[in-house]
């Protein structure tokens, strides 16, 4: 959310009305922050997709793994040691997921951080008087001017839902 108007709230449950409120109006573009999570809201959240790339990844790095292995064992310096068959699969299990873990990590740590688009040193968000209480005590609800059904009445709205005061992302309040 880079503009829009944001709303300070002094308690969860001010907040949590707000927010059901403005779902029931029709607004979609509504972000939160809160010092601890509320549950109607992140039950509201889409479902990330950074244990699906984290799968896909650890499935692709644990079929690489093996791959490699069969290939140099298989194909590119067969060496037959001892009468045993080139291709042993209990033996490539072990590299073939530690290949798959490394993968999944990796691309996890990834995902999360492009996901949640960090690193980020600076924000509008952080303009606002009296945001950095947000991690201590305080309540947020914004509403991106991106939604469909903003307009100015939106400020109106959010003082009639108990905010405590408004702040105005992008320009004047």
């Amino acid at each position: 959310m880079r503009s829009g108007v944001m709303a300070e709230f002094e308690t969860a449950d001010a907040l949590q009305g707000a927010y059901e409120e403005l779902r029931r109006e029709g607004y979609t573009r509504l972000v939160t922050w809160t010092p601890y999570a509320i549950k109607s809201v992140v039950t509201a959240l889409p479902e990330s997709m950074v244990p699906w790339i984290m799968l896909a990844s650890g499935l692709f790095g644990g079929g690489a793994g093996y791959l490699i292995q069969w290939w140099i064992n298989v194909r590119a310096l067969p060496i037959d040691v001892g009468g045993r068959p080139l291709h042993s699969a209990p033996a490539f299990i072990p590299i073939a997921f530690e290949s798959a873990v490394l993968a999944a990590a990796l691309t996890g740590f990834v995902a999360m951080l492009a996901l949640s688009g960090l690193p980020r040193l600076h924000h509008p968000v952080f303009e606002v008087e009296g945001f950095e209480r947000a991690s201590v005590d305080r309540f947020w609800l914004g509403v991106d001017q991106a939604d469909a059904h903003f307009d100015e009445r939106v400020s109106e709205l959010l003082a009639r839902l108990g905010a405590l005061r408004c702040a105005r992302l992008g320009g004047p309040q």
